[in-house]
C-alpha cells in the first residue's frame, strides 16, 4: 500500500514537471514568435537589417595613435562614414550634418560615437585625422593604417573607394557616401542613405534603438 502511494507521488510529481516543462516552452516560443521585424524607415533614406551582420575584423590606428580592433568598437552605438579630410565636399558636409545629430539628440538615448574610416591613409596620418576631427566634436574619432585592410573594413559596412588623379597631378578619391549604424555588439545594424539630415537621423536613431531594445526585452 505505501509503495502504491509513493509511486503515485512520484507520476504526480513527474506531470506535474512535465507541465511546468511546457508552459516555460510554451512562453518562451511565444516571445520568440513577437519578436518585431525591422523597422521600415525608408522615408528617412534608412534600410534595417533583420538580423546585424558581422562586421570585418580589423587592427588599425586611431587618431590617438592607439591600436584599435572590432572589439574596441563594442559596448555603444557607432555612426561610420567611410571619406577623407581632404574630400572637397561630400565629407565635410556629412560630418557636419553628424555634429547637428549629436547637438540633437536627446539625452534619454544613447550617445553614440561618430568614426571616419579613413580611404585615405597615406594623407590621413592619426594627428591630421585628430586636428580634423576636433572640429566637429569630442565624440568624433577616426581609423586609419593600412590601405587593404581599410578597403575591408569599409566593405563590411558596404562602402567602397577608389583613388584616382584628376589630370592635373592632385590625387583624388571617390568614395560611398552613405552612413553605416552599429549596434553595441559591434556589428552592422543599418544603412543610411543620404542626403542625411540631422532631423531625420535622429529619428532614425531611435526607431532603431527602441526596435532593438524592445526585440531584445521579448528574447530575453
Amino acid at each position: 500500500m505505501i509503495g502504491s502511494v509513493r509511486r503515485t507521488l512520484v507520476l504526480l510529481l513527474i506531470i506535474v514537471a512535465l507541465i511546468f516543462a511546457l508552459v516555460i516552452y510554451q512562453q518562451v516560443n511565444r516571445q520568440t514568435q513577437e519578436l518585431q521585424p525591422a523597422p521600415d524607415l525608408s522615408a528617412m533614406n534608412t534600410f534595417v537589417y533583420d538580423e546585424p551582420r558581422t562586421l570585418a575584423e580589423f587592427t588599425l590606428t586611431s587618431e590617438q595613435g592607439d591600436v584599435v580592433t572590432r572589439d574596441d568598437l563594442k559596448g555603444r552605438w557607432t555612426f561610420v562614414f567611410v571619406g577623407y579630410t581632404h574630400c572637397p565636399d561630400i565629407c565635410p558636409a556629412t560630418m557636419a550634418a553628424l555634429s547637428q545629430t549629436d547637438r540633437k539628440l536627446p539625452a534619454t538615448l544613447p550617445q553614440p560615437d561618430y568614426l571616419l574610416v579613413s580611404a585615405d591613409p597615406e594623407r590621413d596620418t592619426p594627428e591630421h585625422l585628430k586636428d580634423y576631427l576636433g572640429f566637429f566634436g569630442e565624440d568624433f574619432h577616426g581609423l586609419t593604417g593600412d590601405v587593404d585592410v581599410l578597403r575591408e573594413l569599409a566593405k563590411s559596412v558596404g562602402a567602397v573607394f577608389v583613388h584616382r588623379d584628376d589630370g592635373a597631378g592632385n590625387r583624388l578619391v571617390d568614395h560611398s557616401g552613405h552612413l553605416t549604424l552599429l549596434n553595441p555588439d559591434g556589428q552592422v545594424a543599418a544603412i543610411i542613405q543620404p542626403p542625411h539630415n540631422p532631423d531625420k537621423l535622429v529619428e532614425a536613431y531611435r526607431r532603431i534603438y527602441e526596435w532593438t531594445r524592445n526585440n531584445q526585452a521579448r528574447s530575453g
